[in-house]
């Protein structure tokens, strides 16, 4: 019985060593850290002059006929028929967002990342021709 408990006791010591040195786990939603420094942080934008112009962040569309439709701009949600610094949302479409205050109309659009692996798509192609 006692060499049982030494076993268990060595077992737990060495599954706690393990754990003492284990990694801190990183979160995956977490932009990278060069866009953050890229946007300066919440602090700057709070300190940002009020004549920049808002940026399209993301569209959510549902998929249901008549279903929800939300945008976010500048870290903002709002609706169709919501006003943002005196602008009223009057369009949300899938990569667009169009504000209007008064008679100005302002067109906000998606900025997507340029695909960055066409040349991969070419070499597939190229080996394809080559194989017929």
């Amino acid at each position: 019985m006692d060499e049982a408990v030494k076993r268990i006791v060595l077992c737990l010591l060495l599954a706690s060593a393990n754990l003492a040195s284990a990694q801190a786990l990183q979160d995956p939603t977490r932009p990278p850290a060069a866009l953050v420094a890229a946007q300066g942080g919440a602090a700057q934008a709070a300190a940002a002059p009020a004549n920049r112009a808002p940026q399209l962040q993301s569209v959510l569309i549902s998929r249901q006929p008549g279903g929800r439709h939300v945008a976010v701009i500048d870290g903002e949600t709002l609706r169709l028929g919501d006003t943002y610094k005196g602008a009223r949302v009057a369009r949300i479409e899938q990569n667009e967002v169009e504000l209007v205050r008064g008679r100005t109309r302002q067109v906000l659009t998606l900025n997507a990342a340029p695909a960055s692996h066409g040349g991969a798509i070419e070499r597939v192609r190229d080996n394809m021709k080559d194989r017929e």
